[in-house]
């Protein structure tokens, strides 16, 4: 059976890859960061998952205006220039012999407000600067979770409006994401799909969600889910492609009944939905706009890691 668009496939390689901690590097067992830390005390920061490629970021540029957006949002300063950071993130990749791997390279940059004193929500008790922490590995996603697809169940956990926690935010605080997968998983499916406050449809648990009605790719508003780099991507393809595409409210009445669902991110680009609250979605496999998608969306992909 399927599991989510987040599954991997072993590779024994990781258990030796060297992680980034402020500046210096450690074998993977013995990377630590602080029980004090703001990350770990209230989920205090801000995060990027990046794909390496020929020794290339694949939109790197999105990836760190995304990271600096959301720290200047919170009011977080990452105390280093978009160029230490990218430079820090090369040196992680070159220290663990990936900077020439083809492809299957997955990279985690974590930003957290860094140490406090003591337990506490307040800023003000930080001690230091912030906790940068880069994780590298090889990481393919499983084939078999592309071709078969995977199935969502509608939470009951709604993704909340901009002034209670901004979804535009690629924060460290996604605990309703977790309540809302655990959900899905009790209800027997791969994911969660989540609504927003008025009952639209908004997004899934950790993927931007898609569905194709009529030859047209619709995805939400985008005012309830993460601004997905992969999700800006597809967007784009569409418009070049002379695929239409429209950014819109609808409902689950409208992905019961549509053609083709699927969903989006960076580890996974582009996975296949075949049901929804057991409902199966079209024919219940990938269909022609995915596919045709998911081809651009490589080719996108390689034009970028050139």
């Amino acid at each position: 059976m399927a599991g989510g668009t987040h599954e991997a496939m072993p590779d024994e390689r990781n258990a030796e890859v060297f992680v980034y901690v402020n500046g210096e590097f450690y074998p993977r067992e013995e990377a630590r960061i602080s029980v004090f830390d703001s990350g770990f005390l209230v989920g205090d920061g801000v995060w990027e998952g990046i794909r390496l490629r020929g020794g290339e970021f694949a939109f790197l540029g999105l990836h760190l205006d995304r990271l600096f957006e959301g720290a200047k949002a919170i009011d977080l300063d990452i105390g280093m220039t978009r160029h230490e950071v990218i430079a820090a993130l090369r040196e992680t990749v070159r220290r663990n012999g990936m900077d020439g791997s083809s492809e299957g390279v997955h990279v985690r940059l974590m930003v957290t407000r860094g140490d406090k004193k003591t337990p506490s929500q307040d800023p003000r008790l930080v001690m230091g600067g912030p906790n940068v922490v880069i994780i590298a590995e090889h990481k393919m996603a499983d084939p078999e979770v592309k071709e078969r697809g995977v199935r969502l169940f509608t939470s009951t956990v709604r993704r909340p409006p901009p002034d209670t926690l901004d979804q535009k935010l690629n924060c460290h605080s996604k605990l309703h994401e977790v309540v809302a997968l655990i959900q899905a998983l009790k209800a027997g499916a791969d994911e969660a799909l989540m609504l927003d406050p008025t009952g639209a449809v908004a997004t899934c648990n950790a993927t931007n969600f898609f569905i194709v009605r009529g030859g047209e790719a619709w995805t939400s508003t985008g005012q309830y889910c993460l601004n997905g780099i992969t999700r800006r991507m597809v967007i784009e393809l569409c418009k070049t492609g002379g695929i239409p595409v429209s950014e819109r409210a609808f409902s689950l009445t409208d992905v019961y009944g549509a053609d083709e669902a699927f969903v989006t991110g960076t580890f996974g680009g582009l996975t296949p939905v075949v049901e929804v609250d057991g409902r199966r979605i079209g024919s219940g496999a990938r269909g022609e706009m995915t596919a045709r998608l998911s081809e651009l969306y490589a080719e996108a992909v390689v034009r970028a890691t050139a």
